[in-house]
């Protein structure tokens, strides 16, 4: 099975492409099952900067056709031109680097992780992530957590709500006295609420479709709940609006913006868009009395920053090395036993026939002892045998050194794949079982 990702993001394809891609839950569900025929697996990581399909599969051409024609069916023949591709040991440091947070607009962000957990309980769910892929993406939240532990990427890192206030306050010289209306409350807009509330912001509310939410995340930042009926209300009023919600048309368009400019005689509105598909019409912008921003222009803004996190994310890097490399590690060690298993099998076979077919024809002119020798030499040819490709194989190298001898093993002594298969689970009788260190933190 080869492990094989295709995907584009922030680094490759502009946000009108991004929101084709950006399907909501039911239809990732929808999209997960017809590329999850087994053998093969996959997982669809997709976020407001990136949306990738991470597939498990034994043809990689089949696979990446399979991704072509969800992706182009999605987002036209223009998607196609954003996307990139890794494949094998590249994927794997591509998903570690996705979830350490080393490949995200805001570097060192810590939203991410959760997002790559979320698509992975989903995958789960649809029963389109179960073997390889399953313990390539635990491997991947080990690292993560490890290079949170380990380096101090985190500690200076902002979220992308947290720069879309700083820029807000920068827009007005601080948030004191200023109106502010969230939109959303999920995850990005308790964000959103909890920084604008730090920052100063002296009237805070917030809504939300579901009122029960916004009532709950008003009560924990201190803000005030509205329905979602007086949206229009609410803008009319505020200074900052920061939206974040999952609609997959624009709340917000320049006529209804437009018609809220007459009551404000203007009094500038800075709106800011942290959803994808994008909340704000782009012609927003355009209202003169208006400041609208999307995450794109939130990116542009944090760009400065990453630079003082280089050093820390040169740290990361070599953390995600060295965790890719002990995966991969595992994974050989995991492909190569069956193989020695079933050789093993093959080999105490014929010892054992070979051992009775002596004994036969010596017939009773034997005593125990002499049997007994005669038995036990059988199992010690075995051993001998075994004992260098048993010990290559634990001495595996992170190049997959172990799968490319054990399928050169297989293939010498004839082993079929389905003997390997049965073979992994089945004890040897003449010698123990090859114990495989899992290496595992």
């Amino acid at each position: 099975m080869e492990l094989i990702c295709i995907g584009l993001s922030h680094r490759t394809a502009p946000l009108n492409v991004r929101e084709r891609l950006a399907l909501p839950e039911p239809r990732q569900m929808d999209v997960l099952q017809r590329l999850a025929q087994a053998p093969m697996e996959a997982l669809w990581v997709s976020t407001c900067n990136r949306v990738e399909v991470y597939l498990s599969a034994p043809s990689v051409d089949l696979a990446r056709q399979r991704v072509l024609t969800e992706l182009e069916s999605l987002g036209g023949v223009e998607a196609l031109e954003h996307l990139y591709e890794h494949q094998g040991e590249a994927a794997l440091v591509h998903l570690f680097r996705v979830a350490c947070s080393l490949d995200s607009m805001v570097l060192g962000e810590a939203q991410i992780l959760g997002q790559v957990k979320d698509a992975f309980e989903r995958g789960q769910g649809a029963g389109a992530v179960r073997g390889e892929l399953m313990r390539a993406c635990s491997a991947a939240f080990s690292c993560a957590k490890r290079v949170r532990t380990e380096t101090a990427i985190g500690r200076a890192a902002t979220s992308m709500a947290a720069a879309a206030v700083q820029l807000a306050s920068k827009v007005f010289d601080g948030l004191a006295g200023k109106t502010v209306l969230v939109v959303g409350a999920g995850e990005m807009g308790e964000l959103a609420a909890r920084h604008l509330k730090h920052a100063g912001a002296s009237k805070l509310f917030i809504t939300n479709r579901t009122l029960s939410r916004a009532e709950a995340l008003a009560a924990d930042v201190g803000g005030q709940a509205k329905p979602f009926e007086e949206l229009f209300s609410l803008v009319a009023a505020a200074d900052v609006v920061v939206c974040s919600t999952a609609s997959p048309v624009p709340l917000f368009t320049r006529d209804n913006v437009g018609a809220l400019g007459r009551g404000r005689r203007g009094r500038p509105l800075f709106m800011v868009d942290l959803a994808v598909p994008r909340d704000i019409d782009p012609a927003v912008g355009t209202l003169d009395w208006v400041h609208a921003y999307d995450v794109d222009d939130i990116q542009k803004f944090v760009a400065d920053n990453a630079a003082a996190r280089a050093e820390e994310a040169q740290k990361a890097g070599v953390l995600v090395a060295q965790e890719v490399a002990r995966f991969v590690k595992e994974r050989a060690l995991r492909e190569g036993t069956p193989v020695l298993a079933r050789l093993r099998q093959r080999a105490e076979a014929i010892a054992r026939t070979e051992v009775e077919r002596t004994l036969g024809a010596l017939g009773d002119g034997l005593n125990d002892k002499q049997r007994k020798s005669i038995e036990a030499m059988g199992r010690a040819i075995v051993n001998k045998l075994l004992h260098e490709p048993t010990a290559r194989l634990r001495a595996v190298g992170p190049e997959g050194e172990g799968n490319r001898l054990a399928g050169a093993a297989a293939e010498l002594f004839g082993l079929l794949e389905d003997e390997v298969g049965a073979a992994a689970a089945a004890p040897s009788v003449m010698a123990p079982q090859i114990q495989v260190a899992t290496g595992g933190k």
